[in-house]
């Protein structure tokens, strides 16, 4: 066996795979078919639950720093529209401006750090697998290859080689827009007023936000005042190779097509052109060949896919550790499929919306805009939209464990005070091992976790308003049980018993056959 874990694609997704398996102890291979990160910005940040969950790992920081701006107020697009959550007091969508080279290479410095074995122009071009491994045909400068390992993760994006060589279905919708989204600097002529409108000589005023003609949609916006953000959509019968960067010339094009008028451009500092499609895949697993990000779902809206992808790397990490280092209980990896399958579906929903409600150009759809925007004006629409769009209302199910309004959710950040000082649950979740958090000084509780103080730590702490008497948390900080406030012991020492061993294997004392 060359390595354990060898992972296909070493863009976000693959990366912060690496990642996760490296805090866990575990050092996989990452192959990579092109020379080098690219410097085409694909996506230009980070938003949503992924900042929450960098912040809860303690490495928000570091991805701060390399951003090229402050975080801009959250006013973002969605369905042709912007939505504004300034009002919201604590808004449950924030975005880090981070180009992906730039969010590539910390990603890439991180895996570094803590292990990974990162192959630039090694190109995955077979596969293979039995009961005991799986194989990769390789070919890279030095020739071909063959490299062993326990598993493999494709997170090899939208035209996925893993998930065609190991067959797994791919269905769903192509759409036949072509969107262009670009970031250029303010050239002469152009004045930017300080609604977000622009001046053009020559042309005139052009309004902040989308605009819809018979030809397309156009919109324009920025969080940055020395930046013009573009955006065009339009229907087009030409294929476009991903490999090949969109232009200038191009975008310029583009716009005269849709708005019908020359927009003077400057220097762009962000080109990207891509098609929107809705798909995901039958299985997420396939033996010991699973796939992540683009390879597993695509979303016909922006901002979607990198959060998306992330979550799954964070959701499948410490499930895979489990299985190398032993102690996975029968079933952990599948649930990877069950609950990224979740997770795609709530994403899926929102973003399909967003077609229906982008696309329609009579009054009738202008209407339904209209009706959309004026709800959104109340706090309780506009934070379900935010959870949706974040990632963070996702409620993963565990069957038996559903007592409890908190299980299966994102473990909220309780301040607590304990014998050694203040802390908070996101400095608990700081390393890979499962939490287990007494809130109520129960001991009978703790007695049970004991058992299992090999893999999961176990703290005592007070908060305000305590949401339980006690949490199990997992690695990637959703909590697989909890006991109710004044939960009768006969009841909880059975139930977190079970959720002990249904999450983390055996307890203490006992010995548990490696898991395939």
């Amino acid at each position: 066996m060359d390595t354990d874990v060898i992972i296909v694609g070493a863009g976000p997704t693959g990366l912060m795979l690496a990642c996760e398996l490296g805090r866990a102890g575990v050092g996989p291979l990452v192959s990579e078919r092109q020379p080098q990160i690219r410097d085409i910005p694909k996506a230009g940040g980070l938003s949503g639950q992924i900042l929450e969950m960098l912040r809860y790992r303690g490495e928000l920081e570091r991805f701060e720093a390399a951003g090229t701006a402050a975080r801009p107020a959250p006013r973002l697009p969605w369905g042709g529209m912007h939505v504004d959550f300034t009002p919201l007091s604590d808004p449950p969508m924030e975005v880090l401006p981070l180009p992906q080279p730039l969010l590539e290479r910390v990603l890439d410095d991180y895996a570094r750090e803590l292990g990974a074995d990162i192959r630039r122009a090694h190109d995955v071009v077979g596969l293979s697998q039995d009961d005991d491994a799986v194989t990769a045909a390789v070919r890279s400068s030095d020739g071909p290859d063959r490299v062993t390992a326990r598993y493999l993760v494709g997170c090899d994006g939208a035209s996925s080689r893993v998930r065609d060589l190991a067959d797994i279905p791919f269905p769903g919708t192509t759409y036949p827009e072509v969107q262009r989204l670009a970031s250029v600097t303010v050239p002469e002529g152009v004045t930017v007023l300080e609604n977000g409108d622009i001046d053009v000589a020559g042309v005139g005023r052009i309004s902040f936000g989308f605009t819809r003609t018979e030809h397309g949609e156009f919109a324009l916006g920025s969080t940055d005042p020395k930046l013009m953000g573009l955006f065009t959509s339009e229907e087009e019968s030409a294929h476009y190779d991903d490999d090949e960067p969109m232009t200038v010339t191009e975008l310029g094009d583009s716009i005269r097509r849709v708005l019908g008028v020359d927009l003077p451009l400057g220097e762009p500092t962000r080109l990207t052109r891509f098609t929107f499609h809705a798909r995901e895949v039958e299985r997420y697993r396939d033996g010991r060949i699973l796939v992540a990000g683009d390879a597993a779902h695509l979303f016909p809206s922006p901002g979607v896919a990198l959060g998306a992808g992330l979550l799954d790397s964070v959701n499948l990490g410490w499930k895979l550790a489990a299985h190398i280092h032993g102690w996975a209980p029968d079933g952990l990896l599948d649930t990877y499929h069950d609950e990224r399958r979740l997770a795609c579906a709530r994403n899926m929903m929102h973003a399909q919306a967003q077609v229906a409600i982008r696309r329609g150009h009579d009054p009738a759809a202008a209407a339904l805009r209209e009706l959309f925007q004026e709800l959104l004006i109340d706090e309780q629409p506009l934070l379900r939209l935010g959870g949706l769009m974040a990632g963070s209302e996702v409620r993963y199910p565990f069957p038996g464990h559903d007592h409890h309004a908190l299980i299966g959710t994102f473990a909220p950040d309780l301040a607590l005070r304990t014998d050694r000082g203040a802390t908070s649950v996101a400095e608990l979740i700081h390393g890979t091992r499962p939490v287990f958090l007494d809130l109520a000084d129960r001991r009978e509780l703790r007695e049970i976790a004991q058992d299992w103080q090999h893999r999961v730590d176990i703290h005592t702490a007070d908060t305000d308003h305590r949401p339980a008497d006690a949490l199990l948390i997992r690695p990637d900080a959703h909590i697989a049980w909890a006991a109710t406030v004044g939960d009768p012991t006969d009841t909880a020492v059975p139930a977190l018993r079970e959720a002990l061993s249904g999450w983390f294997g055996s307890p203490l004392g006992t010995t548990l056959a490696p898991a395939g």
